[in-house]
């Protein structure tokens, strides 16, 4: 049986606050944030006892204790039981490619409604030892008795017991996503008064939009905080200037811990359905989700770990007949200040835009005042998984308060991967339908 595509209504989002890693969410798993966003998300929406037909999403930072995570966060949610959870992760586009697999499976008519959702703590990481201690522990795990046992740890060497954290560096380099975007910054020659600058619009658009109650539907309490404590309204570009650079420790080091996003913990989610699952449910569609792309880009060879965003919007503007300048809104997650400005220039660079995403020519400037209007991730932090699915809740409540248009998403994650969506308003009537 052939089917048409139906089109994916985005219904909306809500998210916890975002607090820096060891503050307020240190006491705080993946699966108590997951399951308050969840919770958040069910008392907006009305969906107490609802049957969802999937929720999918993860975290990026796991113990072995968050197994089967998103349906373990749904059966202590009040969504009915026969919701089903599926656990994915691909690093920082997380819940973004959790929405795209929704959307598809709605699209194609396989089911009505979905949540996307993603959840990260890098508070409470997951500390293991060498292999070889590891070994032994299983070993004597093994022995019945108490003497067996000690028998078998009593050769272990101190250098056994040393602490294996996690780190965010990239297998294939042995860099951290900071140390590649400094080779980014270098390579597109992105000065540190720019990074500073955009991190500074950063922290006043999401203050301002703290202050004018834009977010106040869109964040759900959680262990007692109601914001994000990463954010700095009182931030001072002079004081920017003052700061050692974070990963380049020598002069030519220009990427700070203020341009940089936080370590953070939180988690967010958001509503995806049918058009005529939103009707039955009397919610209003606040967007579509038109199309998504995810690329993946030769970083070892040297495109940049965090570029790969360039290929899959310029893949995405083919596919739709569409220009960069488009849009109303861009939406380009900040890893780091000058990945976003790095990704900008790019866009600007003929030869760029010709050699590596196969276009005509350059892709062009953007409108500078329609990019993240109510700041991002270098304000707000960046709990890895779940930033996708703040950017498309708030994307989406953009683009219904402003009634039309479309927005652009850019989201870069680690291994040289690229996350790009197209949301576009719903009119005013379908807003408005289920009112």
């Amino acid at each position: 049986m052939t089917r048409s595509l139906r089109r994916v209504a985005v219904i909306g989002g809500v998210r916890t606050p975002f607090c820096r890693s060891g503050t307020l969410f240190a006491d705080l798993s993946n699966l108590d944030m997951m399951t308050a966003a969840l919770n958040g998300l069910v008392q907006r929406f009305n969906l107490s006892g609802e049957h969802i037909d999937e929720v999918v999403g993860g975290a990026v930072v796991t113990h072995s204790k968050d197994w089967n995570l998103a349906r373990e966060a749904v059966l202590n949610t009040r969504l009915a039981p026969s919701t089903p959870g599926i656990t994915m992760m691909q690093a920082c586009g997380t819940s973004l490619q959790a929405a795209m697999g929704i959307a598809a499976k709605i699209a194609s008519g396989q089911i009505e409604s979905g949540i996307a959702v993603g959840s990260d703590t890098t508070s409470d990481p997951p500390i293991v030892f060498t292999k070889k201690f590891a070994q032994r522990l299983l070993e004597a795990n093994k022995k019945k008795t108490t003497f067996d046992k000690v028998k078998v740890l009593a050769g272990t060497k101190p250098g056994e017991l040393a602490p294996q954290p996690p780190a965010t560096n990239e297998p294939r380099t042995g860099l951290s996503m900071g140390q590649h975007c400094e080779l980014m910054a270098k390579k597109w020659r992105v000065p540190r008064q720019e990074q500073d600058k955009l991190a500074y619009e950063s922290h006043m658009k999401a203050a301002e939009a703290y202050a004018s109650g834009y977010m106040d539907d869109l964040m759900v309490p959680c262990a007692g905080v109601f914001r994000d404590n990463n954010l700095r309204e009182d931030i001072d570009m002079g004081k920017l200037a003052t700061l050692n650079a974070a990963f380049d420790k020598t002069v030519e080091g220009t990427l700070t811990a203020a341009n940089s996003t936080p370590l953070t913990d939180g988690a967010a989610a958001v509503l995806l359905a049918s058009e005529d699952w939103a009707r039955e449910h009397n919610l209003a569609v606040q967007a579509y989700l038109v199309d998504a792309v995810h690329v993946g880009n030769d970083f070892v060879g040297g495109d940049g770990l965090l570029m790969a965003p360039t290929l899959a919007v310029a893949k995405l503007l083919k596919r739709n007949g569409l220009t960069l300048q488009d849009f109303d809104f861009y939406e380009i997650h900040e890893a780091f200040a000058a990945q976003v400005l790095a990704t900008l220039k790019a866009w600007e660079d003929p030869e760029y835009c010709r050699d590596v995403l196969g276009a005509d020519g350059a892709l062009g400037s953007i409108d500078r005042s329609k990019l993240n209007v109510k700041g991002s991730s270098i304000a707000v932090g960046h709990p890895f998984a779940a930033t996708g699915a703040r950017i498309v809740a708030n994307l989406a409540k953009l683009l219904a308060e402003k009634g039309s248009g479309r927005g652009l998403i850019s989201v870069c994650t680690a291994g040289g991967m690229g996350v790009a969506a197209i949301l576009e308003s719903a009119k005013a009537e379908e807003q408005q339908a289920a009112a």
